[in-house]
């Protein structure tokens, strides 16, 4: 028990093994996030329409807002990095009570954050960071024992960590500025969409076209542009964090958004038709440009909602790249195919419906609650499908072939 190899797909387990749904944190934590990530949705629409009184010594909409960013993300990170980084350093795959204890951890850490008004709110504030120092500490040790390039996702996960901490300690009125650890969050969590998004994207799109025999017109892959946009995009989001109404923040997010409008253009989303499990990753990718100029116009007009473009970068951008990476992550470490069947096309189509409905909630002639009654139940349904359809890959083995 403990440590194997990298891969996974071999029984449920014999002495001195593992459980298969324990060789891996990304199986119990996608699960996880997912269900929670409906939850989260679900008890914020009862509670904004007066159907119940949540249980958190958080205001219910800061609640809302941490646990979306620091709890779902940050089960959904902890699951991305337990499967990239075998693929990554080389080295085997964390099993056995590690992954129990972490996913654990992570679970109590919610519980005590949404039992808050009982349960004292430093210890939820504690086994929070916890959780993502944990993580920060397993990818640094395999990435500094494999020799491995992606240090400066080490920094943005301990960034993340401290915006949480910060998160908390606004919470319990410790700071002037309330929202100031969620904007760094949502930052980071940003960027590391625009990292991470931007380099298997169109990597996966080359991979895909040249398997259809194309030899012309394939994805521009990363070079010294994709530098400049990542670093104007990082510049306008430490703007925004740092001065959330300045109108010269304003003028770098549009710029930004400018820019990943043309590095989106240059990887061939629309030859991926043919292909949802790529194409998704376009159409996802697309909403993190569309999110910062909606954001910076919201900055100068008072005729663009700011909650508009918040969820075009957080239930658009973040919650479909993330189910695009969950569906395509799941299938290809279980040995699947990576191919997106009807249950997967549904997933990408709810979480994609129930964003668009969200940003446009405020500017439709219907009554607002309905509305945001309507988008999140579509999101969150998008979540309880990858549920059923994706636990059952996750903790069994893949047929023969």
């Amino acid at each position: 028990m403990g440590r194997h190899t990298a891969g996974g797909t071999s029984g449920s387990g014999t002495v001195g093994e593992s459980p298969l749904w324990l060789r891996g944190g990304y199986r119990l934590l996608f699960a996880c996030g997912a269900l929670w990530a409906a939850l989260v949705v679900v008890l914020w629409v009862g509670a904004f329409a007066d159907r119940w009184t949540m249980p958190t010594a958080m205001a219910p909409l800061a609640w809302h807002q941490h646990e979306m960013l620091f709890g779902y993300l940050g089960a959904i990170i902890g699951g991305f990095v337990s499967a990239a980084m075998p693929n990554w350093t080389g080295r085997p795959t964390v099993t056995g009570w590690r992954v129990a204890a972490v996913v654990g951890l992570w679970l109590a850490a919610r519980l005590a954050i949404l039992f808050s008004a009982t349960v004292p709110p430093l210890l939820g504030a504690a086994l929070d960071s916890l959780y993502l120092l944990i993580l920060l500490a397993y990818a640094a040790r395999e990435i500094f024992a494999s020799g491995n390039h992606n240090k400066p996702i080490l920094l943005i996960l301990f960034l993340f960590a401290a915006a949480s901490a910060v998160d908390h300690a606004a919470m319990m009125g410790a700071l002037a500025d309330p929202m100031l650890g969620m904007r760094l969050g949502f930052a980071l969590i940003l960027l590391l969409i625009a990292l991470i998004g931007g380099r298997i994207t169109p990597a996966f799109t080359r991979n895909w076209l040249v398997r259809q025999g194309a030899a012309e017109g394939l994805p521009t892959m990363p070079n010294h542009f994709d530098m400049v946009v990542i670093g104007s995009t990082a510049l306008a989001l430490a703007a925004w964090v740092v001065g959330p109404e300045s109108p010269i923040a304003a003028g770098l997010l549009i710029a930004a958004g400018a820019l990943q409008v043309v590095r989106l253009a240059r990887w061939a989303g629309l030859k991926a038709l043919g292909d949802p499990i790529v194409f998704v990753l376009h159409l996802s990718y697309a909403w993190l440009p569309v999110g910062l100029i909606l954001l910076g116009g919201a900055m100068l007009s008072p005729f663009l909602p700011v909650s508009s473009a918040v969820h075009a970068l957080g239930a658009g951008a973040m919650g479909a790249m993330t189910l695009a990476v969950m569906t395509r992550a799941t299938r290809g470490h279980t040995g699947r195919p990576l191919k997106a069947d009807r249950a997967t096309i549904f997933i990408y189509i709810l979480a994609h419906s129930g964003a668009l409905l969200r940003v446009i909630a405020p500017l439709l002639p219907f009554d607002y609650l309905a509305v945001l009654a309507l988008a999140g139940a579509l999101w969150a349904a998008a979540f309880l499908l990858f549920l059923i359809a994706y636990v059952p890959m996750a903790v069994r083995r893949a047929p023969a072939v």
